[in-house]
């Protein structure tokens, strides 16, 4: 117990590396997640602009990177950040690699909630004149926001979980905090320490995420 006080200082330098990460991870991917998801949706067959090619191979790479185990994604794509500049270690790398990682998993979230979309509200709109972009930009995106706002959130979760993860090839957070000082150093009350406030994160995320999904779901 006295070792965790010792170490306070760095684990509330761990718990805002944990978010600064996490954050980034998510502005990133979010954004590409959210352009690939939605381009899935749209060529998808029956959609609103179906391309049987373009969906076909969008589909095969989203499949393909989505299921890879975290922690093996992190080896697998550290030559591919050496060739951007990225070091293959440390903060920016576990940026890189989670950023990576949610790009894909949000696409399939994007996707599959914007899929929850009424087609007889689709079918309105283009009754009403709407044109195609204009439904894919604005309509869908607003009917499926309740979903998405879930949708987000589970990832957020995970974004903890793939920075403590991450803490392996030394990316700061909480996961290299309860390594170096709880886990090397037999202090279970250091890694606790970490566990508890990363319970505390995802707990504040998820109840934020629900409330602001049930007033979007209210309207």
């Amino acid at each position: 117990m006295d070792r965790l006080i010792e170490l306070l200082p760095e684990l509330w330098e761990a718990t805002a590396e944990t978010l600064y990460v996490a954050s980034a991870a998510l502005i990133l991917g979010g954004i590409g997640g959210l352009i690939l998801g939605m381009a899935l949706y749209a060529t998808r067959p029956g959609s609103l602009f179906p391309n049987r090619a373009v969906f076909g191979i969008l589909n095969v790479i989203v499949n393909t990177i989505r299921p890879i185990p975290f922690i093996i994604l992190l080896a697998a794509v550290q030559p591919l950040a050496r060739s951007v500049g990225v070091p293959g270690i440390g903060v920016t790398f576990g940026i890189f690699a989670i950023t990576i990682a949610s790009l894909f998993a949000i696409s399939r979230i994007v996707e599959q909630n914007l899929l929850t979309v009424r087609p007889g509200v689709i079918e309105a709109a283009r009754a009403a004149g709407a044109s195609r972009s204009r439904i894919l930009f604005r309509l869908v995106p607003r009917e499926g926001l309740g979903p998405l706002i879930l949708g987000y959130t589970f990832i957020v979760v995970a974004l903890v979980d793939m920075t403590a993860m991450a803490g392996a090839v030394a990316a700061g957070g909480l996961g290299e905090f309860a390594i170096n000082y709880g886990f090397k150093q037999f202090n279970p009350w250091v890694t606790w320490s970490a566990v508890l406030i990363i319970v505390v994160i995802v707990q504040a995320v998820q109840f934020l995420g629900n409330a602001l999904a049930r007033r979007v779901l209210r309207r």
